[in-house]
């Protein structure tokens, strides 16, 4: 397959290398708004260059992935599919549920696959830990608990330009609720804190925030997250039901350690980034991606589902800075 690649930040290039090992990729061409970026990935893999998204276009591409910034989502989205190619396109669809909403209304009629970027999908643990909740081996869920929580801040810069702490780091929680339990959030609770992290505090967002989800049947989702986490870099679900309980994220790796000295677990290096913690997750998820691109699969992330994460976003966002709760049907679903 020849395959286009827009955006080689720190996440696009690792897109770049991880297509490369792909057997289905025979071709990569690449492209950044800087072109030594550009240079430089060309120098170190040997891809192909494009000197723009809009030389992307033309080049008879079989997929293309838009790993940008979120701002330029949008357009790019809508610039791929109306000419026909399909595309995967990095969390979220668009800086704002208003745009994000237009991506899904424009896109809706075109037969032409997306692929959203929301990796926990793939990760083999969350995966197992779905499906005993959907076989029924956990019984009834009457909890879940979802957390992420980031070793270090993203920069300055990127803080200003995110959208905040829900709309950037909690998404992937929110998506990850609604695809584990196949339900929808009807209605949120959060709170936020600015106390670690000085240049957060002035941007006014929060560098820690709990999230408190109810869903249509009933359930309840606590969602941590956190901009600083001293010992590392902690993903985790957990599914707590009337008959079992399961966690994915419990492993070798977790960067938690036990107060009874007795207890050796966990006994590996911590995760300290999310490219180690989710390696695995990401190559599945480029994998599928390149199914959903030659037609032999459906999308298993679609617009759609990112602009439900994108409104559980906002309704907890509007929670945080209104001290309420929020119900999802005050959030315009377009």
């Amino acid at each position: 397959m020849r395959i286009g690649l827009v955006g080689l930040g720190r996440i696009g290039a690792f897109h770049a290398r991880t297509l490369l090992a792909l057997d289905t990729v025979d071709e990569l061409l690449v492209t950044d708004s800087v072109p030594a970026a550009t240079a430089a990935l060309v120098a170190e893999l040997g891809v192909s260059a494009a000197a723009s998204p809009a030389d992307l276009l033309t080049a008879e591409l079989d997929g293309v992935v838009i790993a940008s910034s979120t701002s330029t989502h949008p357009q790019l989205l809508l610039a791929f599919v109306e000419a026909g190619i399909p595309a995967f396109c990095e969390k979220p669809v668009a800086g704002n549920l208003a745009d994000a909403i237009e991506v899904r209304n424009k896109t809706a009629h075109i037969d032409v696959p997306v692929q959203i970027g929301f990796p926990r999908r793939f990760d083999p643990d969350m995966a197992r830990a779905r499906d005993d909740l959907q076989s029924g081996r956990l019984g009834k869920l009457h909890t879940l608990r979802s957390t992420t929580l980031d070793p270090a801040p993203p920069p300055a810069a990127y803080i200003l330009s995110s959208g905040g702490i829900f709309r950037d780091c909690a998404i992937h929680d929110f998506d990850t609720v609604r695809w584990v339990t196949g339900r929808e959030v009807i209605e949120v609770y959060a709170v936020g804190s600015s106390r670690i992290v000085d240049y957060i505090a002035e941007a006014h967002d929060a560098d820690t925030a709990t999230s408190l989800l109810t869903l249509d049947d009933g359930s309840i989702a606590v969602i941590s997250n956190a901009r600083r986490n001293g010992r590392g870099h902690d993903v985790r679900l957990e599914l707590l039901g009337t008959d079992d309980s399961v966690a994915a994220g419990l492993d070798q790796t977790l960067p938690l350690r036990s107060a009874n000295p007795s207890v050796p677990f966990p006994t590996g290096p911590p995760s300290v980034f999310f490219m180690d913690r989710f390696a695995e997750a990401f190559r599945r998820e480029l994998a599928m991606f390149t199914e959903v691109a030659g037609g032999s699969a459906p999308s298993p992330c679609t617009v759609e589902d990112g602009v439900e994460a994108s409104r559980v976003a906002e309704a907890c966002a509007r929670s945080w800075q209104e001290h309420r709760p929020v119900g999802l049907d005050e959030i315009d679903r377009g």
